[in-house]
């Protein structure tokens, strides 16, 4: 009896293992992404070094609540995020950086269940899997903003609206869940949950009939529970600051509103998507015009409607930048996992070997029949990897040393891309049978992974000031700046805001260089220096400013 006790204790482990399995995948999947590095970081200016900085300014303060001279325009919720992985971590901008990368991570295994639930384990892993090598989602996964945990926050609010439609007996509990998720997406990214809670709505009213979501009390209360921080924050800054705490949220969302100073127009997300998730977009229309033909049963306005609506909304709203849409990214993998299944099955049927084309109409158009379309991509992009790596041979030989490192990941890609025409010729012209669908489709998921992992270890995914942070930590300049204020006129926001985070004594500015005090130190641009009449020495140059003590 102890015996069959024990058999029955070994296969309920090994089922537990093989169901932590696709999780323990894709971690080893992304993780080397999200970690690569050249061993250097810096922040990206603008918006990641703001909420790095602003954070630093809560955690040094010690004021988590009213920091600012003025009511702020933002909720706190991704300040408070950094600064507690600053007091876990120590003030740095890794610790900065980790919770996108954390979130990232649950983004994967969100989009797996969900994928998992709507189209099969199989679509569900591959879905995460080419949404880990998104290059502008990996990009942000790796930058201290708040773009990847609202995504987190917004998949799961989905997820657990479907659980509760699944699970009846656990109905209150998922939708409590779903509420709690976008109540808390307030505080971490303000007016703008509003968006994906719009687009939630085709599955919420049409749908309401079946899964009775809008009239259950649970949702609401948990988006109420999750407005509490949030509240609580408002409260306490409108005893600071007044009625302009609720003014600056209002004027900042009315301004993005109605505002475009970057002079994008409607069709800007559909070529910024097209060229920053490269080749998967493409995938998605393939697979968004399958579920256009086969709808998916009961999901059909999650899968499709819902960012299909969002799209729309991102483009009427005036303000628009490419990091609104990432809510977009993981729907444009889940499409192109449809899509990629589909061109996969095609590949796994083949085709007859033919010999070559004789001159003529049918030959022509026999090119674009279905059935060709695995064979034609195979060889279109063997013929661009090919492409990428004599270009990328020249240029590491000839080359200027800053286009070489760029060269490196050409070479990388295009050696990835041989895998395709490598594959299909081996299966069908080699007889190698073996090499099933899985095979092919990976064809196409590690020529990016490889693309985006030389990406990331020669430091272009996390180290993107160098020449800042070198300066910033020369043994010449480095005590300077740890022990002594420095001061400024006149200088460029973005390195203000960089400066307000490596600098251990912020900056001060000052109305005119006269104001300064003898023996200080002072940021000045480069060009100004001769024409000062004050005495003073240069201590570095960098970029476009230099650093000088004002002589007495």
């Amino acid at each position: 009896m102890l015996y069959k006790l024990h058999i029955l204790r070994h296969i309920w482990q090994q089922t537990r293992l093989l169901g932590l399995l696709p999780y323990l995948s894709l971690l080893l999947w992304i993780l080397p992404l999200l970690l690569f590095t050249s061993g250097h970081n810096s922040l990206m200016a603008h918006d990641e070094a703001l909420y790095a900085s602003r954070a630093r300014l809560m955690f040094d303060s010690g004021n988590w609540i009213t920091p600012w001279e003025k009511a702020h325009h933002k909720t706190p919720g991704p300040y408070w995020i950094i600064a507690s992985f600053y007091k876990l971590f120590g003030m740095s901008d890794t610790s900065a950086r980790l919770p996108s990368m954390i979130a990232s991570i649950f983004s994967l295994w969100l989009v797996y269940e969900i994928g998992k639930i709507m189209l099969g384990k199989k679509l569900g892993w591959l879905a995460a899997a080419i949404l880990s090598v998104e290059f502008f989602w990996l990009q942000y996964s790796r930058l201290s903003t708040p773009d990847i945990p609202m995504v987190l926050l917004v998949l799961l609010a989905i997820l657990s609206l479907i659980k509760a439609e699944l699970y009846l007996q656990y109905r209150y509990f998922w939708s409590f869940i779903a509420g709690l998720s976008l109540g808390l997406g307030f505080l971490v990214r303000s007016f703008m949950i509003f968006l994906p809670i719009i687009a939630l709505f085709p599955y919420l009213i049409w749908e309401h009939r079946r899964h009775h979501h809008l009239t259950n009390p649970f949702l609401y209360l948990g988006f109420f529970v999750g407005l509490i921080p949030t509240c609580v924050w408002l409260w306490l800054s409108w005893l600071h600051y007044g009625n302009q705490s609720f003014e600056e949220l209002l004027k900042f969302v009315v301004q993005l509103g109605s505002e475009n100073n970057y002079r994008n127009d409607r069709l800007f997300y559909l070529w910024n998507i097209l060229l920053k998730a490269f080749p998967w977009p493409f995938f998605g229309l393939l697979g968004l015009f399958l579920t256009f033909r086969h709808p998916i049963n009961r999901y059909q306005l999650i899968l499709v409607g819902f960012p299909l609506v969002l799209f729309f909304e991102l483009s009427l709203f005036s303000t628009r930048l490419p990091h609104y849409s990432l809510c977009l990214y993981p729907f444009v993998a889940l499409l192109a996992s449809v899509g990629l299944n589909w061109l996969g099955s095609i590949y796994e049927t083949g085709i007859t070997p033919q010999l070559p084309l004789e001159k003529g109409k049918r030959n022509i158009l026999s090119l674009f029949a279905k059935k060709n379309f695995p064979r034609n991509l195979s060889y279109g992009f063997g013929g661009f990897g090919v492409l990428l790596v004599i270009v990328s041979i020249g240029v590491l030989n000839w080359g200027s040393f800053d286009i070489r490192k760029y060269a490196s990941i050409g070479l990388a890609m295009g050696l990835g891309w041989l895998i395709l025409p490598v594959v299909w010729i081996s299966r069908y012209h080699f007889g190698k049978k073996f090499l099933t669908a899985r095979y092919w489709i990976a064809g196409w998921l590690i020529p990016c992974w490889l693309a985006l992992a030389m990406t990331g270890s020669i430091g272009l995914l996390s180290d993107y000031n160098p020449v800042l942070r070198s300066f910033l930590q020369q043994g010449a300049i480095a005590p300077i700046l740890k022990s002594h204020p420095t001061y400024y006129v006149e200088i460029d926001p973005k390195t203000q805001v960089l400066l307000n985070f490596y600098l251990s004594i912020h900056p001060q500015q000052v109305a005119s260089f006269s104001q300064i005090p003898a023996l200080s130190y002072a940021w000045i641009y480069a060009d100004q220096s001769p024409n000062l009449s004050r005495p003073h020495r240069i201590l570095g140059t960098v970029k476009e400013y230099q650093l000088i003590q004002v002589l007495p």
